[in-house]
């Protein structure tokens, strides 16, 4: 996991070393200029969207590094929670140092919980694909590489799964990206919340340079372009409950 930019050579694994026994990373100093890992893409929403009656839904993404992908549903209005996570494998293999070995089966996943009245499931699709990562990038996001990087959407049920499959064939159709759609819909098995340290990462951590480099540039462009649904004030997921 090189990062490509030459003045950040190191991983973000490596420097996350030392991260779990601290509370407060003081460390690194905002670069003086932003350059935004992944260029946004204006799409048009998606043609068919669910009508759900319920209080509160649950979707399950995976765009690359959970901390910019949590980082961007935090700020949009009617999500309720947001925690980032780990889908696509087994039980005792989701922690982080295992799931960045890449031969889990996890991805690095956030959970996102929405109120269907105030933001629909097509709404949070078309910020995914828009401003959260880069759908045609294969078993990679940016500077991160390995099938935990993998663009996937873990659909909930059928309906999602059918909206989601259309959006995409959507997408592809209009041309809009540099290249074909490589995200998948893999059958939602479990989400595990992650490490209560990777958690609100983004907010938490502004000055990070991987948050600057890969993720601020994020925030930037859904208050550009989903001025709608775009909240300064992020809801933050706080201490996990206790296992």
């Amino acid at each position: 996991m090189s990062p490509r930019f030459p003045d950040f050579a190191f991983s973000r694994r490596s420097l996350l070393g030392g991260l779990a026994a601290v509370s407060v990373l003081g460390f690194a100093a905002r670069p003086s200029s932003v350059f935004a890992q992944e260029e946004p893409v204006v799409i048009p929403p998606p043609d068919k969207d669910l009508v759900e009656s319920a209080a509160s839904a649950v979707a399950v993404f995976a765009g690359g590094c959970f901390w910019g992908v949590q980082g961007v549903f935090q700020r949009v209005k009617g999500v309720t929670n947001a925690v980032s996570g780990y889908s696509g494998g087994a039980a005792n293999t989701a922690t982080y140092e295992q799931t960045t070995r890449g031969d889990t089966g996890h991805a690095e996943t956030v959970e996102v919980t929405y109120d269907p009245k105030a933001v629909t499931f097509g709404k949070l699709l078309q910020i995914f694909f828009s401003v959260a990562h880069n759908p045609t990038q294969l078993n990679f996001q940016g500077p991160d590489r390995g099938t935990q990087y993998r663009s996937t959407i873990f659909p909930v049920n059928e309906d999602q799964a059918e909206v989601a499959k259309a959006y995409i064939a959507q997408l592809d159709a209009a041309n809009l990206f540099s290249g074909p759609i490589v995200t998948t819909l893999e059958p939602f098995q479990a989400f595990y919340p992650a490490e209560q340290y990777h958690q609100d990462f983004l907010t938490l951590n502004p000055t990070w340079p991987y948050i600057v480099r890969n993720d601020l540039p994020k925030i930037a462009a859904l208050a550009a372009l989903f001025p709608d649904v775009y909240r300064t004030e992020p809801v933050l997921v706080g201490e996990l409950p206790a296992a």
